[in-house]
């Protein structure tokens, strides 16, 4: 087995991603996203909610519309690294790309008794306006304590699907119960609420494409049986780092994820298989697909 060729080693990019989750009659689901087929990364494959960091995520220290201040995003991020305005941004930029790609708004009004239209608030966002200054001009404070980090994912040095790197940190959250999530018909063309399990399967049978990460996010989060389970789970443990290690053996790409054989890091980051096969453009564990929940 040899190490897979390294890309140029660029700097990852700061991201953030949501896994919003529900409770349905069939147990619970998770939100999943298409993407556009024509985008330049990760095109035609369901992903979470989520994107890059932008500049505009950057907010000042003691603004209204965050409930909490940065240090005490940091500290619920739980890395030592991560200085307190960054967090703060990374909490701000995944819950601006849960409202730029399915509409969902984890806010609440400043003042008692006021509504929220998630959906107003998503068309003048739609239509050019900031959201910092759309949250201050709808006298709105965001819920960063609805989410709770899950995973922090970095795209291997040498990546087998994306065409860049990111430092992805998933939050969990429960999606709003009076919300309606629908993709934005630009980025995102789809919607699918699934089990994480049932959202496997489909992947396993050819209806749907997924990426590594979002394979292993299901795969964890199906061994949970409810939102409360998932988010008592969250705010119990230190999210795990998981930068994939990739190989090719004997012609077949192999990622390795901590806890592996080939991995340098051999303590086990999370449940599931240690590795995935990719064959064609499709990845699978090595030992067959129930290996995933197994």
């Amino acid at each position: 087995m040899q190490a897979a060729t390294p890309a140029p080693d660029h700097p990852p990019r700061d991201s953030a991603t949501i896994v919003l989750l529900r409770d349905a009659a069939q147990g619970m689901e998770v939100l999943l996203l298409r993407r556009n087929a024509r985008a330049s990364n990760m095109g035609g494959l369901y992903v979470f909610p989520g994107g890059k960091l932008d500049p505009q995520d950057h907010w000042a220290e003691g603004n209204p519309g965050l409930d909490r201040p940065g240090a005490a995003l940091a500290s619920a991020l739980g890395e030592a690294e991560t200085p307190p305005e960054r967090a703060a941004a990374l909490y701000v930029a995944a819950l601006r790309e849960a409202l730029e790609e399915c509409g969902l708004l984890l806010a609440e009004p400043l003042a008692h008794g006021a509504g929220l239209d998630a959906g107003a608030v998503r068309a003048r966002l739609r239509g050019g306006e900031g959201f910092a200054a759309l949250v201050q001009a709808m006298a709105l404070r965001l819920q960063t304590r609805a989410l709770l980090p899950w995973s922090r994912w970095i795209t291997p040095l040498a990546p087998s699907m994306a065409s860049r790197r990111f430092d992805t940190r998933f939050f969990v959250a429960r999606a709003p119960a009076d919300q309606v999530a629908r993709h934005d018909d630009e980025e995102t063309v789809d919607t699918l609420w699934a089990r994480p399990r049932s959202a496997l399967e489909q992947y396993r049978d050819g209806a749907i494409e997924l990426a590594p990460p979002q394979i292993m996010t299901l795969a964890h989060l199906a061994r949970h049986a409810s939102v409360a389970e998932v988010l008592d789970a969250a705010a119990r443990q230190r999210p795990p780092t998981i930068l994939p290690q990739a190989y090719d053996d004997a012609g077949t790409r192999v990622i390795c994820y901590p806890g592996d054989t080939h991995h340098a890091v051999r303590t086990r980051a999370m449940p599931g298989p240690t590795r995935l096969l990719m064959r064609g453009q499709r990845f699978f564990p090595e030992d067959g697909f129930d290996a995933l929940w197994d």
